[in-house]
C-alpha cells in the first residue's frame, strides 16, 4: 500500500505542475462504437507499439554504431559477437522493422476494405500514407547501415534508378550518394537520415495520425447499406456514439493490448531464433560480379525487375512510382462517399486479394530469381564511339572491360562517369606502361587493387586500351630513366 499511495502522490504532484491528467484521462474515455471494438481494429494500435520498440532499440544501437566506411561493417561484427546481448538487440530491430512494415500493409487494407478514408477521414488517410512511404525509407535505409556487399551494391542499384530520372538525375545521385561514388560521405548522409530526419517525420505524421483519430473518431463497423453523405455523415456518427458508444479504455483498448502484446512476444521469439539480419561479406569495390539481394520486404520488387524484360526497367522505376502514389493519395478524394462496406464493394476486395496474392508470390520468387541491372544510368556507360575507331584487337578487349568492370564508378570518359579518380581521357600523358600495370594491379590513392580480380590477358588488353588514352598531338608518357 505504501507504493501505491507513493505512486498517487507523485501523480498529483506532477499533474498540479503539468496539468496532463485531465487530457490524458479524456483520451482515454474519448467514447467509440461499440462495433469498432473489435479485432479488425487492432492493426493500428500495434503498429505503433513495434515503432516504439524500434525506437528505443535503434536508441540503443546507435551508441554502438560507427557510422563511416572504415568503422560501420566492424561495429556490427562487434555487435554480433562482443557486446553481450548486441546480437539479439540487432535482431529485434531488424525483425522489428519486418513486423512494423507487415502490420502497416495489413492495417492499410483494413481501412481500404472498411473505407475508413472516406469522409470525413481524408486527411487521416494521406497521414497513414505518408507514414506508410516514410517506414519503408527507414527500411531502406536501415539496410544501407549494414554497409555490407548487398548493401555496397544494392545503393549501387539505387543510385542507378535515381541516375534515370530526366534531367535531375546527376543531381539526385550526388546528393543521394554525397560525392561521385559510394563513400564515407554517402553513409553519413543515410545515417543522418535513418536517425534524425526520417524518425522526426514518422513522429509528426503519427501524431498528426492520431490526433485526426481522436478529432474524428475511429470509423465504425461498415454495414452494408448505410451510405456516407458529406451533409448527413457527422451526424449520423455523433448519433451512434452517443447511443452505442463504449468509452475506448478500457472496452476498446483491452483488444488492442492483447494482440500488441502477442505481437511483441512474436517478435521476441522470432529474433532469438532467427538471430541478426546480417552482415553478409565485407563491402568490396572490385567485386562486381555479385548478386545483392534486398531485405525481405523488397523482395517482391526486386522479382518484378527480375523477371521482366529489361527494356521495361527503366519505365518502371519512373512511371510505376508516380501512379502507385498518385492512386494512394487520391483515393479518398475519387471514392470519397457512398458505400462503405466491403460486402458491396467487390471489387476493393479483389484488388487487396490480387495485391496480396501478387507481392506474396513475387516475395517468394525474389528469392531466387536473378537480376542484373542495367547501370548505363550511372556509371556502366557504353564507352563512346570515338575511343573506339581505329583500334586494334586488343585495345577493343580493353574498351570493353572498362564498361562491363565498371570503371567509370570512379574515372570520367569523355566528360561521363564518376569524378573520384582522374578522367580517363588523358591517363597515357601521365602514366608509363609500367606505372599503368602496378596501379592496376597493386592500386593507390582512392582505388582498390584489381590484382586479384583481372586475369592477366584482361590486365594486358585494360592497360593497351588505357595507353591510346592521350589527346592527338601529344605523346604518351615514357620512362625517363630508360634510353631513348
Amino acid at each position: 500500500m505504501a507504493i501505491v499511495d507513493t505512486a498517487k502522490a507523485v501523480g498529483a504532484w506532477l499533474d498540479q505542475r503539468l496539468g496532463l491528467g485531465t487530457p490524458i484521462a479524456e483520451v482515454a474515455a474519448h467514447p467509440v462504437p461499440r462495433s469498432s471494438a473489435s479485432w479488425w481494429y487492432v492493426f493500428g494500435s500495434a503498429t505503433f507499439v513495434v515503432f516504439l520498440l524500434q525506437v528505443i532499440t535503434g536508441t540503443c544501437l546507435a551508441l554502438v554504431y560507427v557510422p563511416s566506411a572504415n568503422g560501420a561493417w566492424q561495429s556490427l561484427l562487434y555487435l554480433n559477437y562482443a557486446q553481450p546481448l548486441g546480437w539479439y538487440l540487432r535482431a529485434l530491430h531488424g525483425w522489428g522493422s519486418n513486423f512494423m512494415l507487415a502490420l502497416m500493409f495489413a492495417h492499410m487494407a483494413q481501412v481500404f476494405l472498411f473505407g475508413a478514408y472516406k469522409y470525413p477521414r481524408e486527411l487521416t488517410w494521406l497521414a497513414g500514407v505518408l507514414l506508410l512511404f516514410c517506414t519503408l525509407g527507414m527500411a531502406f535505409t536501415g539496410q544501407i547501415m549494414r554497409f555490407d556487399q548487398d548493401a555496397y551494391w544494392g545503393l549501387g542499384i539505387g543510385a542507378s534508378i535515381a541516375g534515370r530520372i530526366p534531367l535531375l538525375g546527376p543531381s539526385v545521385v550526388h546528393l543521394l550518394l554525397g560525392g561521385p561514388i559510394i563513400a564515407g560521405a554517402t553513409l553519413s548522409r543515410f545515417f543522418a537520415l535513418h536517425v534524425f530526419v526520417i524518425p522526426a517525420l514518422l513522429i509528426g505524421f503519427v501524431g498528426l495520425h492520431l490526433f485526426l483519430v481522436l478529432r474524428l473518431g475511429i470509423n465504425e463497423w461498415p454495414m452494408p447499406g448505410r451510405v456516407v453523405k458529406r451533409d448527413r455523415y457527422l451526424e449520423q456518427y455523433g448519433r451512434l456514439v452517443h447511443e452505442d458508444g463504449e468509452p475506448f479504455f478500457p472496452y476498446a483498448a483491452q483488444k488492442d493490448l492483447v494482440f500488441a502484446g502477442l505481437i511483441v512476444g512474436a517478435l521476441v521469439v522470432a529474433a532469438a531464433i532467427l538471430g541478426p539480419i546480417g552482415p553478409n561479406g565485407e563491402p568490396d569495390p572490385t567485386i562486381i560480379r555479385t548478386v545483392p539481394r534486398p531485405d525481405f520486404f523488397f523482395l517482391w520488387l526486386f522479382s518484378i525487375f527480375a523477371l521482366l524484360p529489361p527494356w521495361t526497367e527503366t519505365v518502371l522505376m519512373l512511371v510505376a512510382p508516380v501512379l502507385v502514389m498518385g492512386i494512394l493519395f487520391g483515393l479518398p478524394f475519387i471514392s470519397g462517399t457512398g458505400e462503405k462496406s466491403f460486402r458491396r464493394r467487390p471489387v476493393s476486395v479483389i484488388v487487396v486479394v490480387v495485391v496480396a496474392t501478387a507481392i506474396g508470390t513475387l516475395t517468394w520468387l525474389g528469392t531466387w530469381s536473378p537480376w542484373s541491372p542495367v547501370m548505363d544510368a550511372w556509371s556502366a556507360a557504353p564507352t563512346p564511339p570515338a575511343y573506339v575507331r581505329n583500334r586494334s584487337p586488343l585495345e577493343l578487349q580493353g574498351a570493353l572491360l572498362v564498361q562491363s568492370k565498371q570503371c567509370r564508378n570512379c574515372h570520367a570518359l569523355g566528360g561521363e562517369g564518376g569524378r573520384r579518380g582522374p578522367a580517363l581521357d588523358d591517363t597515357a600523358t601521365r602514366l608509363t606502361r609500367d606505372e599503368l600495370v602496378r596501379q592496376v594491379l597493386q592500386g593507390g590513392g582512392n582505388m582498390p587493387a584489381y590484382g586479384k580480380n583481372l586475369r592477366p590477358a584482361e590486365v594486358e588488353a585494360l592497360v593497351a586500351f588505357l595507353e591510346t588514352m592521350h589527346p592527338d598531338g601529344e605523346p604518351p608518357a615514357r620512362d625517363a630513366s630508360r634510353a631513348r
